[in-house]
């Protein structure tokens, strides 16, 4: 479970890597693609907000019950919450644009920044505190426990997978093409 949220994240880090393209671009006056990057963010709202975060918090509410009662730390899933909030007034913004509504420049490349700033750090806080905390549990059956639990959350990622899903298929030809525009 931990090896699929940490290749997850390897995943969008891959995403937001190419929204940082994009406001960069967009910061020197260069046209960007905008149905890209709304295809980006709506990836993370599908996967990275259905499944992704889910999981994490069923596994994080696992360990705080069995392992750290005392300790019990919402974090973790506030953290989901903003995430969540932020990504949805960034998609209706992207959303005006695509319907020819005039959106301030300036301001969409300070959303796509702390979008990604955001992103970045919850990653990070993740990778360095929390699946940490969670790869101690080596009882197999805790394991087996959260695997049932999440059962129900767990899809195949949409973009990053070998069928033949046409969902995202422009964002995947983009990202196999290792094009920057």
């Amino acid at each position: 479970m931990l090896a699929r949220l940490n290749n997850d994240h390897k995943h969008i880090a891959i995403l937001l890597n190419i929204l940082k393209v994009k406001y960069s671009r967009l910061e020197v006056g260069e046209a960007v693609n905008y149905n890209l990057i709304r295809d980006i963010v709506e990836y993370m709202q599908s996967y990275a907000e259905h499944s992704h975060h889910p999981l994490e918090d069923i596994i994080d509410s696992y360990y705080m019950a069995k392992y750290s009662p005392e300790a019990r730390d919402e974090k973790l899933a506030k953290e989901h919450q903003k995430l969540t909030e932020f990504s949805a007034s960034l998609m209706a913004n992207l959303n005006l644009i695509l319907s020819d509504v005039v959106v301030s420049r300036e301001q969409l490349i300070i959303d796509l920044k702390s979008y990604v700033a955001e992103q970045e750090e919850h990653m990070v806080y993740e990778n360095s505190t929390i699946f940490p905390l969670w790869s101690k549990m080596t009882d197999e059956e805790d394991w087996k426990n959260i695997q049932q639990e999440c059962s129900l959350k767990l899809i195949d990622d949409p973009l990053f997978n070998d069928d033949d899903n046409v969902l995202f298929e422009e964002l995947r030809e983009y990202i196999n093409s290792d094009d920057t525009d």
